[in-house]
């Protein structure tokens, strides 16, 4: 498939400073339509696209690509179905793991209820040409909420799954949404012949419906996802779990913000890796005032720095984080703005001092709009959004 080359000259600004950039188009293989994309790097570097088609009368596809040198690839079929639950946040994913396979997850509805459904999990052993019998990693079989998803390779390499899960919640009246009882979080590791292994509840009582994230240190996983506190405050802060030595940690905050909620903002943290080095974002609406929040850490997620504001002002969230090679962090949101919003992106030094902010393309900031997703390739930014249909562009690491 060709690839379009444009150059799009874009605004950059911090402070009083501006400067632009050069983002390329990179034609996208969705259809009109699509969405849900979420993007993955393999061990060698490798990035892949998948997303969901809608084929009518309530069918869908869950297809995937990969980044070539002329652009995307062929796109290939992963699952097609017509049960399943397709949202606008809680969307599939894939990842690649250290023994070349494969690995994808989506939807499928459990019962009537507006919220009962499965998370359902496929492997390919040959590079994506085929898929394998589909599984649920969770055993509770109750019809209940089970979804917001990670997918990550474990220390050994295993396919490990940590999710939200509803098994404690009851619906209400009518069974249209959640009532009484806590949504949960959950792990387990899942062997190459299927078998499911170490299941844990990682926290007994976390925030209904905001993504989790995961990343391998060099002490093991971390796991971030945003916590609830007792219902008499009802505190949405962003939590972090660490795998060490075999055993999870209890619950701690990367940071207190305070952001007292009476609801699910549906708006999860994201979390990058390198060694011992971990850098998390995340939105808060704390204080009345929206922010995209950016922390370090420089000890696996014991314990971390101070965080920064990254965002122009009017953030809408739905945050993405990589880290680069010297310590920076590269984080993408989605930015308000007069006229719409943005798709933006924005380096911060190791000693939080910030970059320019990159208009990466225009993007509506409704629900419809969904999560930017990014990921490195070589020298370069990946990103992927959604228009009137999955859209993709690249950017050159920005160098200052």
């Amino acid at each position: 498939m060709k690839r379009l080359l444009i150059s799009v000259v874009v605004s950059l600004c911090v402070s009083s400073a501006t400067t632009s950039a050069q983002v390329r188009e990179l034609s996208s293989p969705a259809g009109t339509g699509s969405g849900q994309p979420n993007l993955a790097v393999s061990p060698d570097g490798r990035v892949y696209l998948s997303w969901i088609e809608r084929l009518g009368e309530g069918r869908f596809s869950f297809r995937f690509t990969t980044l070539e040198k002329d652009g995307w690839s062929t796109p290939r079929v992963i699952a097609e179905g017509s049960n399943w639950f397709v949202n606008w946040a809680d969307f599939p994913s894939m990842v690649a793991l250290p023994d070349g396979s494969l690995a994808a997850h989506w939807l499928v509805k459990s019962g009537q209820g507006a919220y009962e459904y499965d998370v359902t999990i496929s492997r390919s052993f040959d590079g994506g040409k085929t898929w394998g019998k589909p599984f649920i990693p969770h055993r509770d079989g109750a019809k209940a909420e089970h979804g917001f998803v990670s997918l990550f390779a474990a220390k050994d390499g295993s396919l490990a799954a940590v999710w939200l899960d509803g098994r404690e919640m009851k619906p209400a009246e009518g069974g249209h949404d959640h009532d009484k009882g806590n949504m949960t979080l959950r792990y387990v590791k899942i062997k190459r012949d299927g078998a499911l292994v170490d299941d844990a509840a990682l926290d007994t009582r976390v925030c209904e419906c905001c993504q989790t994230s995961a990343a391998m240190t060099a002490e093991g996983p971390v796991v971030v996802y945003r916590d609830r506190s007792e219902a008499e405050k009802e505190i949405r802060d962003i939590s972090i779990v660490r795998l060490k030595g075999g055993e999870w940690s209890a619950p701690r905050p990367v940071f207190q913000d305070g952001w007292q909620l009476n609801g699910c903002p549906v708006n999860g943290p994201a979390v990058a890796a390198a060694g011992r080095r971990v850098a998390v974002a995340w939105f808060t609406g704390a204080d009345k005032t929206s922010h995209v929040k950016l922390a370090f850490s420089n000890d696996a997620g014991e314990t971390f720095g101070q965080p920064v504001a990254v965002d122009d002002g009017n953030p809408a969230g739905r945050v993405d984080v990589l880290l680069l090679d010297d310590g920076s962090a590269m984080v993408c949101w989605l930015e308000k703005l007069s006229e719409g919003g943005a798709v933006r992106v924005r380096r911060v030094r190791p000693d939080g001092r910030l970059g320019e902010a990159i208009t990466v393309a225009p993007s509506g900031t409704a629900r419809s709009n969904g999560f930017p997703q990014m990921a490195r390739a070589a020298r370069e930014l990946v990103f992927a959004w959604k228009g009137d249909r999955v859209l993709t562009a690249a950017l050159a690491l920005p160098q200052k």
